[in-house]
């Protein structure tokens, strides 16, 4: 006990206290409950291990009772026998059954708290352990409970805090206060004086061309921040490879090792500049006699964008085959189409542009142009099936196979002058005949025709109508200049207005004769070579007889009458009429 406390107590017993001005009462109080503290701390003798509590001998007129779980370890395993000796700490003399009250927890945290105290005056370091995360930071068990604040985590904010639990760090005391029992850590302080320390030993070896080790700190959009030891240094994403790359994260992550080469140090900023590709050749220089133009190359799908595939032939060197260079046949709206990433392909190199980087790469020209070799697969002249892949006002496209498409055009549909449209003659997706009418290679273009599947039956109208020959027909045209009249399929005959009985005004033919109903003519007329056919239905001024001539004769006779519609003002010849005058004639 010290002199102060012994004072301390004796003027107590005196009932008397002398007053000294040079006297620090509050170090006076400190040290006397360290000296009171000291006191309880007494040394024990186990006498016996019960069910529930151990006895121990302090050497006073009774035995204390420690209960059992303040003697098991971290592993719940009893670590006490009869015999040994234990310090604990004197609760109190006697208790309500007359025994002393004893704890050995309380002995052991006294010695933690003296201890933990004794390295904080000294400015030591302890080792704990994250045990749980609580209001503002992380509780630390250091032998007691201690408090280390969020901020003091690290060098940089952790937003994960709860990855740490369990985790055994080194700590710096920044506060300690027995009384409040509060003990505040910073793991941050011992991480700033190593970094400090790393730091300078960094500065002092760096310096350009020197190759250095560090760890990611950092990954952003343009490059990577690398730790060099206490100095940062910035990797840029132009300086990571040959090759291309969109993002930093497709090559690092933070935490890796890497090892790159000092490209630049400014010792006033400590501004570092690193480079990853540097430390190999750039493989561009041995491009133009690696991949001449001409050249078969083989490599794997790296990258797809709207206007083409981007392939690595090798590391750092890639090339592009445009959506255009991808099939002699296929129309490629989207590279996804037709490739997937890492699929492996072989290609043409068809430029070469080593300045800027640039190699230009086509799959179609690896392979034969199935239009160079079409001519042979579809002779003109042959009848071939094909699907019918799409129907327009002007005709129907026929594919014979993949990429080859045909057009039939609406004149090559049937012999017949009178165009029907092109979707009475098949659907989409339609099996349909077809035969080869001209083949252009260069401009990727194949006529077919479906009328030439039968015979021109002009070929054979001069001995199938002979002049003067009375032929039956239906009435498929009606115009202010006569009346067409076909007589077979393909084969239309005019009876022109001059051959039709001259008492019917020329405006009015339309009401005597309807489109669909049939008739008979006499041939007045035939040219094969033109396409034309005359006919007539007066022959000697009177009207050929036919099973409509008593229908005719009777529309005559209202029109005689008055019945028949107002006359038109007669109009300019066309074309057509002057054309049906001349076959007429």
């Amino acid at each position: 006990m010290s002199e102060a406390t012994q004072n301390l107590q004796a003027s107590s017993e005196d009932k008397t206290i002398f007053l000294d001005e040079n006297i620090d009462f509050a170090q006076l109080y400190e040290q006397s409950v360290k000296d009171f503290k000291a006191f309880n701390m007494v040394i024990g003798k186990v006498i016996e291990v019960g069910k529930d509590y151990v006895t121990v001998d302090i050497g006073y007129k009774s035995e204390g009772q420690i209960a059992v779980s303040e003697f098991l370890d971290e592993n719940q395993a009893l670590n006490v026998k009869a015999g040994d000796e234990v310090e604990v700490f004197l609760e109190a003399l006697e208790d309500q059954d007359g025994m002393v009250v004893l704890s050995k927890e309380k002995a052991e945290k006294l010695r933690v708290w003296e201890e933990v105290g004794k390295i904080f005056e000294e400015g030591r370091t302890i080792m704990g352990t994250i045990n749980s995360r609580i209001k503002g930071g992380l509780s630390v068990d250091i032998g007691i409970k201690a408090f280390l604040p969020g901020s003091q985590v690290d060098l940089r904010p952790v937003r994960n805090l709860d990855k740490l639990i369990g985790e055994k760090f080194e700590f710096k005391i920044l506060k300690f206060n027995q009384k409040r029992g509060n003990i505040v850590l910073s793991r941050r302080a011992l991480l700033e004086v190593d970094r400090e320390e790393r730091r300078k030993k960094t500065l002092g070896i760096l310096k350009e061309g020197t190759l250095i080790k560090g760890y990611v700190k950092n990954i952003t959009d343009y490059g990577l921040f690398i730790d060099l030891g206490g100095v940062d240094g910035l990797l840029h994403i132009t300086d990571m490879t040959w090759g291309r790359i969109v993002h930093p994260s497709e090559m690092f992550s933070i935490g890796d090792e890497v090892e790159v080469i000092v490209l630049k140090f400014d010792q006033e900023t400590e501004k570092v500049s690193l480079g990853l590709k540097q430390k190999f050749s750039n493989p561009w220089d041995q491009v133009p006699g690696k991949y001449p133009v001409g050249t078969r190359v083989n490599g794997r799908i790296v990258s797809l964008t709207d206007y083409g595939a981007f392939v690595e032939l090798e590391e750092g060197v890639e090339g592009l085959i445009h959506v255009s260079e991808m099939s002699w046949t296929k129309k490629v709206r989207h590279p996804s189409k037709l490739f997937t990433l890492n699929q492996p392909v072989e290609a043409l190199v068809k430029d070469l542009d080593v300045e800027r980087k640039r190699i230009s790469l086509s799959i179609k020209d690896a392979e034969p142009n199935p239009w160079q070799t079409i001519e042979n697969k579809y002779p003109l002249g042959s009848v071939v099936t094909g699907k019918v892949r799409n129907i327009t006002d002007f005709g129907i496209f026929v594919g014979l196979e993949e990429g080859i498409d045909g057009l039939v055009h609406i004149s090559d549909l049937s012999w017949s002058p009178r165009q029907r449209k092109p979707a009475s003659y098949a659907k989409k997706g339609d099996d349909i005949e077809v035969k080869v009418l001209h083949i252009d290679p260069e401009k990727e273009r194949l006529s077919l025709g479906i009328k030439q599947l039968t015979e021109d039956p002009w070929k054979q109208v001069e001995e199938s109508y002979p002049m003067n020959t009375v032929v039956s027909g239906k009435i498929v045209n009606v115009t202010d200049f006569g009346v067409f009249v076909e007589v077979q399929d393909g084969v239309e005959g005019l009876i022109h207005i001059s051959e039709i009985d001259a008492s019917i005004p020329k405006e009015d033919v339309a009401n005597f004769y309807k489109v669909g109903s049939t008739l008979e003519a006499k041939v007045i007329k035939v040219d094969p070579e033109e396409r034309r056919l005359g006919l007539s239905l007066t022959g000697d001024g009177r009207p050929v007889e036919s099973s409509d001539t008593d229908a005719m004769s009777g529309a005559l006779k209202d029109f005689q009458e008055g019945e028949a519609k107002p006359k038109k003002k007669a109009k300019k010849k066309t074309e057509g009429e002057e054309e049906g005058e001349a076959a007429g004639e």
